[in-house]
């Protein structure tokens, strides 16, 4: 049995990708982006979230309202994002899902917050960035979660966050594990019993 890892790129460049990246925070009025999770609606106009896409994440949500407090927070890998509905917390991220392939549970893969004026969204379990307040940045996903980046707030000159770098993550009978890898990942032996977990926060490859 053999696995090759390698590096991914963006939506739209080439190359081999593992899973899509999520879709972009509407700017000001607007629609949020499409991808694997769906962007957040825009705080300024009756607008829809973007979709996710099937096996990967959630939609993002909607500005129901025509508010411009009510930005949608973006979709995550476990649930769509919450709808602007006035009122706080705004739009917060979709949850991520949680996985114990390590050994223990960790959720990975929330949503973004949305931003807004003056009180501002969570984002969701798993990584997820915070929004920004008026006249702030959002917040960036936590690395290693592809958890998704906060929206900006108000005002002029705001920017979202950047979203969380991404983990690959390979588990195997000690038996069957060849030792063969590059990249430097964390090799793990001891965690889970008569199993080895082999995790990548960056390129590499094993081949077994």
């Amino acid at each position: 049995m053999s696995w090759v890892l390698v590096k991914q790129e963006a939506a739209g460049m080439g190359g081999t990708q593992l899973m899509a990246g999520g879709g972009g925070g509407a700017h000001r009025s607007g629609t949020g982006g499409n991808g694997g999770s769906g962007g957040g609606a825009a705080n300024d106009n009756s607008g829809q979230g973007g979709n996710g896409t099937a096996n990967q994440g959630f939609d993002g949500g909607d500005n129901s309202t025509n508010d411009n407090n009510n930005a949608g927070g973006g979709g995550g890998a476990g649930a769509v994002g919450n709808n602007g509905t006035g009122g706080s917390p705004r739009g917060v991220g979709g949850v991520g899902v949680a996985s114990t392939i390590t050994g223990s549970s960790v959720t990975r893969g929330g949503g973004g917050g949305s931003g807004g004026t003056p009180s501002t969204a969570a984002g969701g379990t798993g990584g997820g960035g915070t929004g920004g307040a008026n006249g702030q940045n959002g917040t960036n996903g936590t690395a290693n979660t592809g958890g998704g980046a906060g929206s900006g707030g108000n005002g002029g000159g705001t920017a979202g966050g950047n979203g969380g770098s991404g983990v690959v993550i390979l588990r195997m009978s000690t038996s069957d594990y060849s030792g063969t890898t590059t990249g430097s990942p964390t090799v793990d032996q001891s965690t889970v019993s008569g199993q080895t977990i082999l995790i990548y926060n960056g390129d590499g490859s094993y081949t077994g």
